[in-house]
């Protein structure tokens, strides 16, 4: 018997509805709805809309349930560390959002109250100056947190407009950098010791949990019965991603490509090493217990923007062509660094690319052929570093690299990266993200059964995947 849940995949450029079927012997998407998101300027800074991307879903959900009555349970996943604040059930403001720079006052403020060192063994997490610990340090010192009763991580403000209940799923949570590494519990000791209210941290939860009955209002809205429920799913997008890893053996490494690059390995334990910490390293929750040991590398974005200023200059772009005369370019490119801070904020990438390479007394590409295809040879240099680091840090035996999401279609970059790791590289899924959102929903509905092994075994079955080996 197939049943039919709904997945809300929320990315940073563009949100989705997609429909997944799935039974004994089926799994299926089935994309119902797609919507833009994006930085939105305000006077005090980037936001999102997130009101907007609420009235996206509920008409994306409208649609899913006229294709499929039967629905059964509805799961929300997103981009992590941004949130909403909320004072008698009502937002204050449209988030803000990480590629703002106001967090700068945060970094500061939980630099002399924390030592690095201090706070990688409390969290286990990379340091980015957007994470939510120094967002929320800003608000603190701007007085934001003042009349607030609850912040909720972007899927969990979703939830709750959809339910009414007010939650935090732990692996979007453990994006924070306010829970224990060791057990995944807010961190009391840290949360007074920065002075954060201890009254706006919502309960935690783990994905599979079922949050909550759709609200009266909103289920006749979109058509459905009070019998259709939210389920909380791996909420952080990269959680529910290496969910449908389609992984035959452990020896793995994952890395899951779209506007970011999470490029990593899953463990059972958290890696707490000096090492680590100073690599940057970062040791968030997965689905079941598991530790996704990943490093942030800037990821597709590089690309996304340097189209996006070339078009607004009044050019058109043919992205496919483009890519093509990436592949062609035949003489060496030079490399640079994909995490350097002066490409996270928009702007004019391929100018900042330039003052990289003018800066490290090397030329730039000439060519938008050749600055792309140096771009993907970039990505791919530091996803080899990466993995290999994360090799040396864990011990872990690493025979195999899954490429998933949007960034597995991208041909030049997967053999790039296999000829740069010296390991073969398997593409796909393309929709990781909502593949792991349907499969945890499937399996707390009891569509599905067995653990993290078994989900994946379906992945690998109904799904198809482009094998690449070094040259």
């Amino acid at each position: 018997m197939t049943s039919a849940v709904a997945a809300i995949d929320l990315g940073a450029t563009s949100g989705r509805v997609i429909l997944g079927h799935i039974g004994h012997n089926e799994l299926r998407l089935t994309p119902i709805s797609r919507f833009s998101n994006g930085p939105v300027a305000g006077a005090d800074g980037l936001h999102w809309d997130a009101s907007g991307l609420h009235r996206h879903v509920l008409s994306g959900l409208a649609a899913a349930t006229r294709a499929e009555p039967g629905l059964v349970s509805i799961g929300v996943d997103s981009w992590a560390v941004d949130y909403g604040l909320l004072r008698d059930g009502r937002m204050l403001a449209e988030p803000f959002h990480y590629r703002d720079e106001r967090t700068a006052v945060g970094v500061s403020a939980v630099n002399e109250a924390v030592s690095a060192t201090e706070l990688y063994a409390e969290n286990g997490l990379q340091f980015l100056p957007f994470n939510t610990v120094y967002q929320l340090a800003e608000d603190r010192a701007a007085g934001r947190l003042d009349d607030v009763d609850s912040f909720l991580l972007i899927p969990d403000l979703i939830a709750y407009w959809l339910t009414g209940e007010r939650f935090a799923e732990r692996t979007n949570a453990s994006t924070t950098g306010l829970l224990r590494a060791d057990d995944g519990r807010w961190n009391e000791r840290l949360i007074a010791r920065l002075g954060l209210p201890r009254r706006i941290f919502p309960e935690l939860i783990d994905a599979g949990s079922t949050i909550g009955p759709l609200l009266s209002g909103i289920a006749a809205e979109i058509g459905v019965g009070p019998e259709v429920s939210v389920t909380a799913v791996g909420s952080h997008d990269t959680a529910s991603a290496v969910v449908a890893v389609p992984a035959t053996s452990p020896d793995f490494a994952y890395i899951s490509c779209g506007t970011w690059s999470l490029v990593g390995v899953e463990l059972e334990h958290p890696v707490l090493s000096e090492a680590g910490r100073l690599a940057n390293f970062t040791n968030e929750r997965g689905v079941d217990g598991r530790v996704r040991y990943l490093h942030n590398v800037m990821g597709l974005w590089l690309l996304s923007e340097a189209v996006r200023s070339w078009e607004s200059a009044g050019e058109t772009i043919d992205l496919p062509w483009l890519l093509e005369a990436a592949a062609a370019v035949t003489q060496p490119v030079p490399v640079f660094d994909p995490d350097d801070p002066r490409f996270l904020p928009p702007g004019d990438m391929p100018r900042r690319i330039a003052n990289w390479f003018e800066e490290h007394g090397e030329p730039a590409p000439e060519s938008r052929a050749a600055l792309v295809r140096s771009i993907l040879e970039s990505l791919a240099c530091t996803f080899a570093v990466t993995i290999e680091k994360a090799r040396e840090l864990t011990g872990a035996t690493i025979s195999v690299i899954h490429l998933v999401g949007g960034g597995s279609l991208n041909t030049v970059l997967c053999q790039l990266t296999a000829d740069r790791t010296g390991l073969p590289v398997i593409a796909g899924p393309v929709e990781a993200t909502a593949i792991g959102n349907v499969l945890i929903q499937a399996r707390s509905s009891g569509l599905v059964r067995g653990d993290l092994e078994s989900l994946r075994a379906i992945v690998a079955r109904f799904t198809s995947q482009t094998r690449y080996l070094p040259r």
